[in-house]
């Protein structure tokens, strides 16, 4: 797939499962009292909009070296409960696309991420390592964060 500059986009999928129900984690997700969404990939994130069930934030995202930051803005669209969807608007991943699709399962809750994802100056396989990279990750600590979450 390309952008609209004609550049190639990364396709990348991939699945887990929650050990929480759909309800528990679309609690979670709409819950904004501070510390509850910790990421150590986000240094800090700044509201811009919100509308309907679009909020667009400025993030400060910690960069692979783990010593510096970048800016960065994206839009999530929340479709309860059939997941939400991510843009990149502004940044290094700018035209980054992708969805998270939940499936209860009971006591548990499958999701499924799939988009197209670019990072301006990195290859294909530096992207598709990198974008699967943060994905595990973020899916890491929201399930340490679930476990523990009332």
């Amino acid at each position: 797939m390309w952008d609209r500059r004609g550049k190639q986009m990364v396709h990348v999928k991939d699945d887990g499962v929650y050990e929480a129900p759909i309800d528990k984690i679309w609690k979670y997700l709409n819950d904004d009292k501070p510390g509850v969404h910790t990421h150590k990939s986000i240094l800090a994130s700044k509201t811009l909009e919100a509308q309907g069930n679009s909020v667009t934030q400025e993030w400060e995202m910690r960069n692979p070296d783990g010593k510096s930051s970048r800016k960065e803005t994206w839009r999530m669209t929340f479709n309860p409960p059939a997941g939400f969807e991510m843009e990149s608007l502004a940044g290094v991943s700018k035209g980054t696309r992708y969805t998270h699709k939940y499936t209860p399962m009971g006591t548990k809750t499958r999701v499924e991420v799939e988009g197209e994802f670019k990072f301006q100056g990195m290859d294909d396989t530096a992207t598709r390592k990198t974008a699967l990279g943060f994905l595990n990750e973020v899916f890491d600590e929201d399930t340490q964060s679930l476990r523990k979450y009332k």
